[in-house]
């Protein structure tokens, strides 16, 4: 009987999904018949008719694999450093002050600009990666910073009583602890990797990256070709976000059985 109601009751939730995109996509239909001019407002039919075009070019399958490749660097290379130096700065606290003022200066300033002075010291087709790398870093740094620090002190101490050598106190009482803090930091950068990677591509345009078609699409006024591209954005992000959510859960959860 629960497994029933549970069944019941995700299929629910996928329908009441289902019936929000397409409430969605009449609106936008409706939309762009009312403004009649597909400059401004293409129609769904002739946003999926320009990313089928696209997706028979082995071109936009380059592109997307020249993108994917390099935000996913640059997001695997921040979350590696913060848990790293996450850990540094817990044990050595003047770590954390030394690196707090920087933190906060990537938080504050805006993407574009910080784009646009990298691009004096690095060629544009490394760009998404330490864009990336800048605005995935401080979002898991802090969080799993903040998960060290709200460590039961009570379990340390005894584990200091009891004197428990490092390494096991990582296994068995730092890290099961953090793995909510971890999968928070993930879900939370993830999306923010991908709009930096591709803002970034946007302004410095490597050749053969997604940002470089979402441009040519604006310069050219193709809106159908515009929008095709964006909707390839949100498709991919939303699928890395799943499998790295998935994959991640995972192994952190298998990690600690």
């Amino acid at each position: 009987m629960a497994r029933f109601l549970t069944m019941a009751s995700t299929i629910r939730n996928r329908a009441t999904k289902a019936a929000a995109i397409a409430f969605w996509l009449i609106v936008w239909e409706v939309s762009s018949l009312l403004i009649g001019e597909e400059i401004f407002l293409p129609s769904p039919l002739s946003v999926i008719r320009a990313l089928s075009v696209s997706m028979a070019e082995v071109s936009f399958w380059e592109a997307i694999l020249f993108t994917l490749s390099r935000i996913i660097l640059g997001f695997v290379s921040a979350l590696v450093s913060a848990l790293l130096l996450s850990a540094m700065s817990f044990r050595w606290k003047w770590l954390g002050i030394l690196l707090d003022p920087a933190l906060k200066i990537v938080r504050a300033t805006p993407v574009a600009s910080i784009v646009i002075l990298i691009l004096v010291w690095v060629r544009s087709r490394n760009l998404s990666v330490i864009i990336s790398f800048m605005m995935v870093f401080p979002v898991v740094y802090q969080n799993i910073l903040s998960g060290l620090r709200d460590t039961d002190h009570g379990i340390l101490e005894m584990a200091e009583v009891y004197k428990i050598k490092l390494p096991k106190r990582i296994r068995y009482i730092y890290l099961p602890h953090l793995v909510p803090y971890i999968e928070s930091a993930i879900s939370t950068s993830l999306g923010l990797a991908w709009k930096s990677g591709i803002a970034a591509e946007v302004i410095g345009l490597p050749d053969g990256s997604i940002g470089e078609r979402v441009y040519e699409a604006k310069i050219y006024l193709s809106m159908p070709d515009l929008f095709a591209m964006t909707l390839t954005v949100i498709i991919l992000a939303f699928l890395f976000e799943r499998v790295f959510l998935a994959l991640s859960h995972s192994l952190l959860r298998r990690a600690f059985r």
